[in-house]
Protein backbone atom coordinates (compact mmCIF):
# COMPACT_ATOMS: atom_id res chain seq x y z
CA UNK A 1 0.00 0.00 0.00
CA UNK A 2 1.41 3.39 -0.96
CA UNK A 3 1.71 6.19 1.57
CA UNK A 4 -1.40 8.35 1.50
CA UNK A 5 -2.24 11.79 2.89
CA UNK A 6 -3.15 12.00 6.56
CA UNK A 7 -6.63 10.97 7.65
CA UNK A 8 -7.42 14.59 8.46
CA UNK A 9 -6.37 15.73 4.98
CA UNK A 10 -8.30 12.97 3.20
CA UNK A 11 -11.37 13.67 5.31
CA UNK A 12 -11.23 17.35 4.37
CA UNK A 13 -10.73 16.45 0.69
CA UNK A 14 -13.78 14.21 0.36
CA UNK A 15 -16.03 16.44 2.49
CA UNK A 16 -15.15 19.36 0.18
CA UNK A 17 -15.36 17.17 -2.96
CA UNK A 18 -11.83 18.22 -3.90
CA UNK A 19 -11.15 16.94 -7.43
CA UNK A 20 -7.39 17.40 -7.03
CA UNK A 21 -7.33 14.29 -4.82
CA UNK A 22 -9.01 12.04 -7.40
CA UNK A 23 -6.65 9.17 -8.06
CA UNK A 24 -4.61 9.94 -4.92
CA UNK A 25 -6.94 7.91 -2.74
CA UNK A 26 -10.38 6.28 -2.77
CA UNK A 27 -12.90 6.09 0.04
CA UNK A 28 -14.97 3.04 0.90
CA UNK A 29 -18.29 3.56 2.64
CA UNK A 30 -18.86 0.77 5.13
CA UNK A 31 -22.62 1.26 5.37
CA UNK A 32 -23.17 0.80 1.63
CA UNK A 33 -20.21 -1.33 0.52
CA UNK A 34 -19.42 1.23 -2.21
CA UNK A 35 -16.09 2.95 -2.95
CA UNK A 36 -15.83 6.40 -4.53
CA UNK A 37 -13.57 9.14 -5.73
CA UNK A 38 -13.02 11.97 -3.23
CA UNK A 39 -14.98 14.30 -5.53
CA UNK A 40 -18.08 12.08 -5.72
CA UNK A 41 -21.28 14.15 -5.78
CA UNK A 42 -23.18 11.64 -3.66
CA UNK A 43 -24.13 12.51 -0.11
CA UNK A 44 -21.01 12.39 2.03
CA UNK A 45 -20.81 9.61 4.66
CA UNK A 46 -19.87 10.18 8.27
CA UNK A 47 -16.09 9.94 8.80
CA UNK A 48 -16.56 6.98 11.16
CA UNK A 49 -18.07 5.00 8.27
CA UNK A 50 -15.18 5.59 5.83
CA UNK A 51 -12.18 3.43 4.93
CA UNK A 52 -9.38 4.83 2.76
CA UNK A 53 -7.53 3.04 -0.04
CA UNK A 54 -4.63 4.02 -2.24
CA UNK A 55 -5.78 2.02 -5.28
CA UNK A 56 -8.80 0.47 -6.97
CA UNK A 57 -7.30 -2.97 -6.38
CA UNK A 58 -7.15 -2.48 -2.61
CA UNK A 59 -10.76 -1.25 -2.49
CA UNK A 60 -12.07 -4.17 -4.57
CA UNK A 61 -10.15 -6.82 -2.61
CA UNK A 62 -11.51 -5.31 0.61
CA UNK A 63 -15.00 -6.14 -0.68
CA UNK A 64 -16.17 -2.73 -1.97
CA UNK A 65 -18.08 -2.17 -5.23
CA UNK A 66 -17.43 0.83 -7.51
CA UNK A 67 -19.83 3.75 -7.23
CA UNK A 68 -22.06 4.14 -10.29
CA UNK A 69 -22.21 7.90 -9.86
CA UNK A 70 -18.54 8.93 -9.72
CA UNK A 71 -17.28 5.81 -11.57
CA UNK A 72 -13.92 5.33 -9.80
CA UNK A 73 -12.86 2.69 -12.33
CA UNK A 74 -12.79 5.28 -15.10
CA UNK A 75 -9.39 6.67 -16.02
CA UNK A 76 -9.02 10.29 -17.12
CA UNK A 77 -12.72 10.87 -16.72
CA UNK A 78 -14.09 8.14 -18.99
CA UNK A 79 -12.65 4.81 -20.15
CA UNK A 80 -12.91 3.65 -23.77
CA UNK A 81 -16.38 2.42 -24.73
CA UNK A 82 -15.26 -1.20 -24.81
CA UNK A 83 -14.15 -1.00 -21.16
CA UNK A 84 -17.67 0.03 -20.23
CA UNK A 85 -18.97 -3.09 -21.98
CA UNK A 86 -16.59 -5.41 -20.16
CA UNK A 87 -17.45 -3.79 -16.81
CA UNK A 88 -21.11 -4.38 -17.63
CA UNK A 89 -20.27 -8.08 -18.02
CA UNK A 90 -18.76 -8.07 -14.53
CA UNK A 91 -21.85 -6.31 -13.13
CA UNK A 92 -24.07 -8.94 -14.71
CA UNK A 93 -21.94 -11.76 -13.29
CA UNK A 94 -22.75 -10.95 -9.67
CA UNK A 95 -24.53 -13.93 -8.14
CA UNK A 96 -23.42 -16.51 -10.66
CA UNK A 97 -20.99 -19.32 -9.92
CA UNK A 98 -19.05 -19.86 -13.13
CA UNK A 99 -16.41 -17.48 -14.42
CA UNK A 100 -16.98 -15.24 -17.41
CA UNK A 101 -15.60 -17.13 -20.40
CA UNK A 102 -13.40 -15.58 -23.05
CA UNK A 103 -16.12 -16.42 -25.59
CA UNK A 104 -18.55 -14.16 -23.71
CA UNK A 105 -16.01 -11.35 -23.75
CA UNK A 106 -15.51 -11.83 -27.51
CA UNK A 107 -19.29 -11.83 -28.02
CA UNK A 108 -19.31 -8.34 -26.55
CA UNK A 109 -16.81 -7.30 -29.24
CA UNK A 110 -13.82 -7.27 -26.89
CA UNK A 111 -10.48 -9.06 -27.23
CA UNK A 112 -9.92 -10.96 -23.92
CA UNK A 113 -6.16 -10.29 -24.07
CA UNK A 114 -6.82 -6.58 -24.45
CA UNK A 115 -9.14 -6.66 -21.43
CA UNK A 116 -6.51 -8.48 -19.35
CA UNK A 117 -3.82 -5.96 -20.25
CA UNK A 118 -6.07 -2.96 -19.60
CA UNK A 119 -7.23 -4.19 -16.18
CA UNK A 120 -3.68 -5.15 -15.18
CA UNK A 121 -2.33 -1.73 -16.16
CA UNK A 122 -5.08 0.47 -14.72
CA UNK A 123 -6.45 -1.57 -11.81
CA UNK A 124 -3.50 -3.78 -10.82
CA UNK A 125 -5.30 -7.08 -11.56
CA UNK A 126 -6.70 -9.05 -14.49
CA UNK A 127 -10.36 -8.87 -15.50
CA UNK A 128 -11.00 -12.36 -14.09
CA UNK A 129 -9.29 -11.41 -10.82
CA UNK A 130 -11.54 -8.35 -10.65
CA UNK A 131 -14.64 -10.54 -11.06
CA UNK A 132 -13.43 -13.03 -8.43
CA UNK A 133 -12.61 -10.24 -6.01
CA UNK A 134 -16.08 -8.76 -6.39
CA UNK A 135 -17.80 -12.06 -5.71
CA UNK A 136 -15.62 -13.26 -2.84
CA UNK A 137 -15.45 -9.78 -1.35
CA UNK A 138 -19.24 -9.70 -1.22
CA UNK A 139 -19.40 -13.21 0.25
CA UNK A 140 -16.82 -12.49 2.92
CA UNK A 141 -18.57 -9.25 3.81
CA UNK A 142 -21.78 -11.21 4.41
CA UNK A 143 -19.92 -13.70 6.59
CA UNK A 144 -18.39 -10.81 8.50
CA UNK A 145 -21.89 -9.48 9.19
CA UNK A 146 -22.98 -12.83 10.62
CA UNK A 147 -24.82 -14.39 7.67
CA UNK A 148 -25.22 -18.16 7.68
CA UNK A 149 -22.96 -20.14 5.38
CA UNK A 150 -25.99 -21.55 3.52
CA UNK A 151 -27.28 -18.05 2.79
CA UNK A 152 -23.88 -16.80 1.65
CA UNK A 153 -23.17 -19.77 -0.62
CA UNK A 154 -26.59 -19.89 -2.27
CA UNK A 155 -27.03 -16.12 -2.29
CA UNK A 156 -23.86 -15.66 -4.33
CA UNK A 157 -24.82 -18.04 -7.10
CA UNK A 158 -23.32 -21.25 -5.74
CA UNK A 159 -25.58 -24.24 -6.24
CA UNK A 160 -23.75 -26.24 -3.59
CA UNK A 161 -21.50 -25.80 -0.59
CA UNK A 162 -18.68 -27.43 -2.53
CA UNK A 163 -18.66 -24.61 -5.09
CA UNK A 164 -18.46 -22.00 -2.39
CA UNK A 165 -15.81 -23.95 -0.46
CA UNK A 166 -13.66 -24.17 -3.59
CA UNK A 167 -13.92 -20.42 -4.13
CA UNK A 168 -13.24 -19.81 -0.45
CA UNK A 169 -10.17 -22.04 -0.66
CA UNK A 170 -8.68 -19.94 -3.45
CA UNK A 171 -8.70 -17.00 -1.07
CA UNK A 172 -8.09 -18.67 2.30
CA UNK A 173 -5.90 -21.61 1.37
CA UNK A 174 -8.03 -24.73 1.98
CA UNK A 175 -11.74 -25.69 1.79
CA UNK A 176 -13.57 -26.15 5.10
CA UNK A 177 -14.67 -29.73 4.34
CA UNK A 178 -15.83 -31.49 7.49
CA UNK A 179 -13.20 -29.84 9.68
CA UNK A 180 -15.39 -27.32 11.51
CA UNK A 181 -15.37 -29.55 14.58
CA UNK A 182 -11.74 -30.56 14.13
CA UNK A 183 -8.53 -28.61 14.38
CA UNK A 184 -8.90 -25.53 12.18
CA UNK A 185 -8.19 -21.83 11.97
CA UNK A 186 -11.25 -19.64 12.44
CA UNK A 187 -11.32 -16.40 10.45
CA UNK A 188 -13.30 -13.29 11.35
CA UNK A 189 -13.42 -9.63 10.28
CA UNK A 190 -13.10 -6.86 12.87
CA UNK A 191 -13.88 -3.18 12.33
CA UNK A 192 -11.29 -0.71 13.66
CA UNK A 193 -10.75 3.06 13.34
CA UNK A 194 -8.11 2.25 10.72
CA UNK A 195 -10.37 0.08 8.60
CA UNK A 196 -11.37 -3.59 8.72
CA UNK A 197 -8.89 -6.17 9.96
CA UNK A 198 -9.03 -9.89 9.34
CA UNK A 199 -8.10 -12.13 12.26
CA UNK A 200 -7.49 -15.86 12.49
CA UNK A 201 -7.16 -18.01 15.61
CA UNK A 202 -7.11 -21.66 16.60
CA UNK A 203 -7.76 -23.26 19.98
CA UNK A 204 -4.34 -22.11 21.24
CA UNK A 205 -4.50 -18.44 20.36
CA UNK A 206 -4.37 -15.68 17.74
CA UNK A 207 -2.43 -16.62 14.60
CA UNK A 208 -3.13 -13.71 12.23
CA UNK A 209 -4.14 -10.06 12.40
CA UNK A 210 -3.85 -8.13 9.13
CA UNK A 211 -5.53 -5.17 7.47
CA UNK A 212 -7.81 -6.48 4.74
CA UNK A 213 -6.26 -4.26 2.07
CA UNK A 214 -2.70 -5.43 2.67
CA UNK A 215 -1.22 -6.92 -0.50
CA UNK A 216 0.55 -9.70 1.41
CA UNK A 217 -2.70 -11.04 2.85
CA UNK A 218 -3.02 -13.92 0.37
CA UNK A 219 0.62 -14.86 0.98
CA UNK A 220 0.02 -14.88 4.72
CA UNK A 221 -2.91 -17.28 4.31
CA UNK A 222 -0.78 -19.62 2.21
CA UNK A 223 1.87 -19.51 4.94
CA UNK A 224 -0.72 -20.33 7.61
CA UNK A 225 -1.92 -23.29 5.54
CA UNK A 226 1.63 -24.70 5.41
CA UNK A 227 2.39 -24.02 9.06
CA UNK A 228 -0.79 -25.41 10.60
CA UNK A 229 -1.86 -28.01 7.98
CA UNK A 230 -5.53 -27.46 8.73
CA UNK A 231 -8.63 -25.93 7.21
CA UNK A 232 -9.22 -22.17 7.39
CA UNK A 233 -12.91 -21.42 7.86
CA UNK A 234 -15.06 -18.45 8.80
CA UNK A 235 -16.02 -18.51 12.44
CA UNK A 236 -15.36 -17.24 15.95
CA UNK A 237 -13.88 -18.44 19.22
CA UNK A 238 -12.98 -17.09 22.65
CA UNK A 239 -9.60 -15.75 21.48
CA UNK A 240 -11.19 -13.70 18.72
CA UNK A 241 -13.82 -12.42 21.13
CA UNK A 242 -11.07 -11.39 23.57
CA UNK A 243 -9.15 -9.70 20.74
CA UNK A 244 -12.19 -7.59 19.80
CA UNK A 245 -12.57 -6.33 23.35
CA UNK A 246 -8.86 -5.58 23.70
CA UNK A 247 -8.71 -3.74 20.37
CA UNK A 248 -11.59 -1.49 21.45
CA UNK A 249 -9.70 -0.61 24.65
CA UNK A 250 -6.43 -0.15 22.75
CA UNK A 251 -7.85 2.28 20.20
CA UNK A 252 -9.56 4.17 23.04
CA UNK A 253 -6.12 4.66 24.60
CA UNK A 254 -6.92 2.47 27.61
CA UNK A 255 -4.87 -0.66 26.88
CA UNK A 256 -1.08 -0.73 26.80
CA UNK A 257 -0.46 -4.49 26.71
CA UNK A 258 -2.50 -7.18 24.98
CA UNK A 259 -3.14 -10.41 26.85
CA UNK A 260 -4.79 -12.47 24.10
CA UNK A 261 -2.76 -15.70 23.62
CA UNK A 262 -0.56 -15.72 20.51
CA UNK A 263 0.61 -18.48 18.19
CA UNK A 264 3.29 -17.37 15.74
CA UNK A 265 5.56 -20.18 14.50
CA UNK A 266 8.40 -19.18 12.18
CA UNK A 267 12.09 -19.72 11.64
CA UNK A 268 14.30 -19.42 14.75
CA UNK A 269 15.49 -16.00 13.55
CA UNK A 270 11.96 -14.76 12.84
CA UNK A 271 10.78 -15.87 16.25
CA UNK A 272 13.69 -14.06 17.95
CA UNK A 273 12.74 -10.87 16.11
CA UNK A 274 9.02 -11.21 16.89
CA UNK A 275 9.75 -11.96 20.55
CA UNK A 276 11.90 -8.84 20.72
CA UNK A 277 9.09 -6.78 19.17
CA UNK A 278 6.88 -7.84 22.06
CA UNK A 279 9.45 -6.41 24.47
CA UNK A 280 9.29 -2.88 23.02
CA UNK A 281 7.34 -0.86 25.59
CA UNK A 282 4.12 0.91 24.69
CA UNK A 283 4.84 4.46 23.54
CA UNK A 284 8.47 3.73 22.62
CA UNK A 285 10.27 2.83 19.39
CA UNK A 286 13.40 0.92 18.39
CA UNK A 287 15.57 1.27 15.30
CA UNK A 288 16.26 -1.65 12.98
CA UNK A 289 19.91 -1.44 14.03
CA UNK A 290 19.02 -1.64 17.71
CA UNK A 291 16.70 -4.56 17.07
CA UNK A 292 19.45 -6.38 15.16
CA UNK A 293 21.82 -6.03 18.12
CA UNK A 294 19.18 -7.24 20.56
CA UNK A 295 18.56 -10.44 18.57
CA UNK A 296 22.29 -11.16 18.36
CA UNK A 297 22.80 -10.17 14.72
CA UNK A 298 24.40 -6.68 14.77
CA UNK A 299 25.00 -6.67 11.01
CA UNK A 300 21.62 -8.11 10.15
CA UNK A 301 19.50 -4.98 9.81
CA UNK A 302 18.17 -6.09 6.43
CA UNK A 303 17.23 -9.53 7.73
CA UNK A 304 15.59 -7.94 10.77
CA UNK A 305 13.62 -5.64 8.48
CA UNK A 306 12.41 -8.61 6.45
CA UNK A 307 11.38 -10.55 9.56
CA UNK A 308 9.61 -7.45 10.82
CA UNK A 309 7.71 -7.19 7.53
CA UNK A 310 6.59 -10.83 7.68
CA UNK A 311 5.04 -10.44 11.13
CA UNK A 312 1.57 -11.96 10.79
CA UNK A 313 0.02 -10.41 13.92
CA UNK A 314 0.06 -6.65 13.40
CA UNK A 315 -0.58 -4.22 16.29
CA UNK A 316 -0.49 -6.97 18.93
CA UNK A 317 3.07 -7.90 17.93
CA UNK A 318 4.01 -4.24 17.51
CA UNK A 319 6.13 -4.12 14.36
CA UNK A 320 4.92 -0.52 13.96
CA UNK A 321 7.26 0.46 16.82
CA UNK A 322 10.35 -0.14 14.65
CA UNK A 323 11.63 2.94 12.79
CA UNK A 324 14.72 4.03 10.90
CA UNK A 325 17.81 5.15 12.80
CA UNK A 326 17.08 8.78 11.88
CA UNK A 327 13.60 8.51 13.37
CA UNK A 328 11.74 8.33 10.06
CA UNK A 329 8.99 5.76 9.85
CA UNK A 330 10.45 3.39 7.26
CA UNK A 331 8.12 0.78 5.81
CA UNK A 332 4.86 -0.69 7.08
CA UNK A 333 2.67 -3.24 5.32
CA UNK A 334 -0.53 -1.53 6.45
CA UNK A 335 0.58 1.86 5.09
CA UNK A 336 2.70 4.59 6.65
CA UNK A 337 -0.40 6.61 7.57
CA UNK A 338 -1.56 3.73 9.78
CA UNK A 339 1.90 3.38 11.34
CA UNK A 340 1.92 7.10 12.17
CA UNK A 341 -1.55 6.85 13.68
CA UNK A 342 -0.56 3.91 15.91
CA UNK A 343 2.58 5.67 17.12
CA UNK A 344 0.65 8.88 17.80
CA UNK A 345 -2.02 6.92 19.66
CA UNK A 346 0.59 5.28 21.89
CA UNK A 347 2.25 8.62 22.62
CA UNK A 348 -1.06 10.08 23.75
CA UNK A 349 -1.43 12.50 20.86
CA UNK A 350 -4.79 13.55 19.47
CA UNK A 351 -6.27 10.96 17.12
CA UNK A 352 -5.82 11.74 13.44
CA UNK A 353 -9.37 10.46 12.97
CA UNK A 354 -10.91 13.11 15.23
Amino acid sequence: MNAMPSIKEMQRAYLQKDTTYDGIFFLGVRTTGIFCRPSCSARKPLPKNVNYFSSVREAVFAGYRPCKRCRPLDTDGRPPDWVGRVLALADGADGREERIRDSEVRSAGIDPSRARRYFQKHYGMTFQAYCRARRMGAALDQLRRGAALDDVALGNGYESHSGFRDAFARTFGRPPGTSRGADCLLVSWIETPLGPIIAAANDNGLCLLEFTDRRMLETQFRTLKKLFSCAIVPGDNTHLEQLRKELVKYFAGGLKKFSVPLVYPGSPFQERVWNELLRIPYGETRSYEDLAVRVGSPNGQRAVGHANGTNRISIVIPCHRVVNKDGKLGGYGGGLWRKQYLLDLEKGKRSLLD
